[in-house]
């Protein structure tokens, strides 16, 4: 695999890896219950998640189909995730309304949540890694709020997203055992 989706792909396992901690420290029986009326349960942060993951992923499908022929070889070096695009998906205390598109229903239990986060990721894998070697760097879709991104921007921006996610889960966490 090239050293730039080995990269990202580590830190997309990694926060993988901090969200699955973060769910199991919640007992199963309070993943549904809300700290706080107008606040997501950890089911629902989950699910949110899963919306997410598939919405970012189809966008990172369709820009690689249509880039896929006019690709070369990846020359360039990566571009990281920009460090305003890192510093708001950390931060906690600025707390952001998700697009209708995005906003959970609480239809499915954490666990269903959790089967179409890992669906989503092999299928985001799969896709990336049809064009493993080729100028993936190249290859970009707009976001409506961050702007332009490469693929590899695009995964960090997941792991970032689910980074942000995990720490809520965490306050969830918190605000029960109180």
């Amino acid at each position: 695999m090239h050293p730039h989706l080995e990269h990202v792909f580590a830190r997309l396992d990694r926060s993988r890896a901090a969200l699955r901690t973060a769910i199991d420290s919640v007992p199963a029986a309070t993943r549904t219950a809300r700290p706080a009326p107008e606040q997501w349960s950890v089911a629902e942060v989950v699910e949110h998640l899963s919306i997410v993951e598939r919405l970012f992923g189809d966008r990172l499908a369709d820009a690689l189909n249509a880039a896929a022929e006019a690709l070369g070889p990846e020359q360039a070096a990566r571009a990281p995730l920009p460090d305003p695009i890192e510093a708001r998906m950390a931060d906690r205390i600025n707390k952001r309304k998700a697009i209708d598109a995005a906003q959970p229903r609480g239809a499915v239990s954490c666990e269903q949540a959790w089967a179409a986060i890992e669906r989503e990721h092999q299928r985001l894998r799969e896709v990336v890694g049809r064009g493993d070697g080729l100028a993936l760097g190249q290859v970009t879709s707009d976001h409506p709020f961050f702007g332009t991104l490469s693929v590899y921007q695009w995964i960090e921006l997941i792991a970032a997203h689910e980074s942000r996610h995990t720490e809520q889960i965490k306050e969830i966490a918190a605000a029960h055992a109180v």
